[in-house]
């Protein structure tokens, strides 16, 4: 599957989660839960360190999530995402998306060794936004 493919089978997933979700309206973060909330998404917000984002529960983890998401949206530094690979691979999430940034060498290796549908040079704010330049 090429790129173009595979990034829109992943965009046609309705549940997700975004690893580094915040209310910090200037980090991607957040820009990235809110858009995804907008385009009619249901997503998760996952941070260790808040107990809500924009208004929503915000869970620790993965594994704290009520039901296991589609696809998982990750904006954390590699050294935070390598051991979430894992987390993904354990739970059976197999569809993962790596933003600018988040995706360092370890964190792409990690993910293709667990096997994992895996997007990492491409932002998913870009391309939701082809599809819909109205959000």
């Amino acid at each position: 599957m090429d790129t173009t493919d595979q990034i829109h089978a992943m965009l046609q997933k309705k549940v997700w989660a975004v690893i580094g979700a915040t209310d910090n309206d200037s980090k991607f973060g957040h820009k990235i839960f809110k858009l995804l909330k907008k385009a009619g998404y249901r997503v998760f917000p996952v941070n260790p360190g808040l107990e809500t984002v924009l208004g929503e529960k915000c869970y620790p983890s993965l594994s704290a999530l009520p039901i296991k998401p589609d696809a998982v949206n990750f904006v954390v530094p590699p050294k935070v995402g390598e051991p979430i690979i894992a987390e993904c691979a354990a739970l059976g999430i197999k569809n993962v998306w790596l933003q600018p940034g988040a995706n360092g060498e370890n964190v792409v290796a990690a993910a293709q060794k667990a096997e994992l549908n895996l997007i990492y040079r491409s932002c998913i704010l870009v391309e939701v936004r082809k599809r819909d330049p109205y959000l």
